[in-house]
C-alpha cells in the first residue's frame, strides 16, 4: 500500500500497480514524488517552486528504505529537477547521508542529472510581487491590477493576479510525501520540496533531515510530515511516529501523540518567539503527520482542522481519505 500527503494522489494513481506486481517500495515512492516534482503549477515542490528570499529555488529531498535501514538527503541542493531521484543516489553511491548546496549540485551533475532553470515565469512574478509588498519603507512599488503599464486590466488579467497574490497571504510550506509497503512486508519512503517561501538561503527544513520530514524501519513501520519544518524538527516527529509504532502504538495514536509533544513544545516556544499559538494554546501553524503500520494500518494526522491525505491500497484503490486533528 502507499500513504502520503494529498498531492502524491497523481503519483499513486499512476504507479500503484507496479507496487502490486511487486516493484520495489522504495522504486515506486520516488516515481510518485517525481510526478510532483516536475509539475510547474504545484509552487511548493521542485520546478515551479516559490524561491528563498534572493529568488533562488533550494530543494530539500530525502529518501529511506526500510530493508537496509539506509538513507539518502540532498539540501539547498539547485537547478537539479528530481532531488528524490539524487538523494537515492547519495543512499546507494556514497557513504554519506546527506550532501549539500554547490556539492549536491556537482554530485548529481556528475551522475549525469541536466542542469535545469527550476525558477518558472509564474513563480518569479509571485516572488517579485512579494518583494514589493513586503515593506512601505523600501524604494519599490506595488504595481495594482488596473494600472499596469498605465492600462486596465483585463477581467482575466485581473482574476490571474489575484491567484498570484493568494501566495503572499499566507507563506507556502508544502511538501510531498509517500510511504510504501510492498507485499514481502518491506518498507521505503521519501519526502521532498522546495520548502518555505521567501526563506533566508541555505535554509534547511525537516524534509531531508532523517528522523524529522520521514523515517522508516522494516522493523517497526514508516512516516513522513508536512507543514511547519522547524517543528517537525524539534519534535524529531517521524521517527517519534515509528518508535511509538514499534511500541505496539496503532498509527492513528501514534499520530496524536506526536502532535501532542508538538503543541506543548509550541507553548513552550511562545514564551520567547510570540505568535506560535493562539489564545487558547493551539498552534498557529500547520503540520500533518502520515504514519503506515508494517501491518497495513495507516493514518493521516493533523494539528488543526480538516484536510485529506492519500492512500492506495487493494480494498479501495487510490484515493483520498479524510485527516484527524487533532484540535478542531
Amino acid at each position: 500500500m502507499l500513504v502520503g500527503s494529498k498531492n502524491a494522489l497523481p503519483g499513486m494513481q499512476l504507479h500503484y500497480q507496479s507496487l502490486v506486481t511487486g516493484a520495489l517500495p522504495l522504486d515506486v515512492a520516488i516515481e510518485v514524488v517525481k510526478i510532483v516534482e516536475a509539475d510547474e503549477t504545484d509552487h511548493s515542490v521542485g520546478l515551479g517552486g516559490l524561491p528563498n528570499e534572493d529568488g533562488v529555488v533550494q530543494l530539500d529531498a530525502a529518501v529511506m528504505d526500510g530493508r537496509t535501514h539506509n538513507a539518502g538527503a540532498v539540501a539547498c541542493l539547485e537547478n537539479i529537477l528530481h532531488p528524490s531521484e539524487v538523494a537515492r543516489l547519495v543512499m546507494e553511491r556514497t557513504d554519506h547521508v546527506m550532501i549539500v548546496g554547490r556539492g549536491a549540485y556537482e554530485f548529481a551533475r556528475s551522475h549525469g542529472h541536466p542542469h535545469v532553470e527550476l525558477l518558472t515565469e509564474e513563480a518569479r512574478e509571485i516572488w517579485m510581487r512579494w518583494k514589493e509588498s513586503m515593506s512601505e519603507q523600501d524604494d519599490r512599488l506595488v504595481p495594482g491590477p488596473d494600472t499596469r503599464q498605465g492600462r486596465a486590466a483585463s477581467p482575466e488579467e485581473a482574476a490571474r493576479l489575484a491567484r498570484l497574490d493568494r501566495y503572499l497571504v499566507e507563506r507556502v510550506t508544502g511538501t510531498i510525501h509517500c510511504s510504501a509497503l510492498a507485499l514481502d512486508g518491506n518498507v521505503a519512503c521519501t519526502t521532498t520540496t522546495s520548502g518555505l517561501s521567501w526563506k533566508i538561503p541555505g535554509r534547511v527544513g525537516d524534509s531531508p533531515q532523517i528522523g524529522s520530514g520521514l523515517y522508516c524501519d522494516g522493523e517497526a513501520g514508516s512516516a513522513g510530515a508536512t507543514g511547519r519544518g522547524e517543528a517537525a524538527i524539534l519534535a524529531h516527529a517521524s521517527s517519534a511516529c515509528v518508535e511509538l509504532l514499534r511500541g505496539g502504538m496503532a498509527p492513528l495514536d501514534a499520530g496524536l501523540e506526536v502532535l501532542r509533544r508538538v503543541t506543548r513544545q509550541a507553548r513552550r516556544a511562545a514564551l520567547w518567539q510570540p505568535g506560535l499559538v493562539d489564545e487558547r494554546g493551539v498552534p498557529t501553524f500547520g503540520l500533518t503527520l502520515y504514519v503506515l503500520g508494517l501491518d497495513g494500518r495507516h493514518a493521516g494526522v493533523n494539528l488543526l482542522g480538516p484536510g485529506q491525505y492519500a492512500v492506495a491500497d487493494p480494498e479501495g484503490g487510490p484515493r483520498l481519505a479524510d485527516l484527524v486533528p487533532l484540535h478542531e
